[in-house]
């Protein structure tokens, strides 16, 4: 399955309702395969929204619930040129490391020019944009799962 990433997609059911975010595996190809294993295995269903901050950024993939937690498995980096707008994924990270980030992704909810070319971005909210800024944090990922794009 993960060998057609451009043919799936990401479906983030929330109780606000369901984002669909689309993947660019040719920018940041082990990224998207670490991000599609860890949703074949329910990694993310049930976690929250450890982090919400309005014209900011929503993060999740943590099991602490802390913002330091994770799968325990590190991925390299794989910083792009891929610009930061409304709906942009990309990995959370410590600071000055980018071979740090494991689980925790952020979703952009504004345009974030000061993150360009520093994160991996790797995929894009291509359908329900409009329930991102109903998310406040604890709310809870409900189940993340892959479909095939019907693009």
């Amino acid at each position: 399955m993960q060998e057609n990433a451009t043919k799936q997609v990401a479906i983030l059911k929330t109780i606000h309702g369901n984002i669909k975010i689309k993947f660019y595996p040719q920018e940041a190809p082990n990224t998207v395969k670490r991000f599609m294993t860890l949703v074949e295995q329910g990694f993310y269903d049930g976690l929250p929204f450890h982090r919400a901050v309005p014209n900011f950024i929503l993060q999740t993939g943590d099991p602490t619930n802390t913002g330091s937690g994770g799968s325990g498995q590190k991925i390299k980096g794989e910083v792009n040129s891929i610009q930061h707008i409304k709906g942009t994924v990309g990995m959370a990270r410590s600071e000055n490391d980018n071979d740090s980030a494991d689980s925790q992704f952020y979703i952009s909810l504004s345009t974030l020019s000061q993150l360009d070319g520093k994160n991996t971005v790797f995929g894009q909210v291509i359908q329900g944009e409009e329930i991102l800024d109903k998310i406040s944090q604890g709310d809870k990922v409900l189940s993340l799962s892959l479909e095939a794009s019907k693009d």
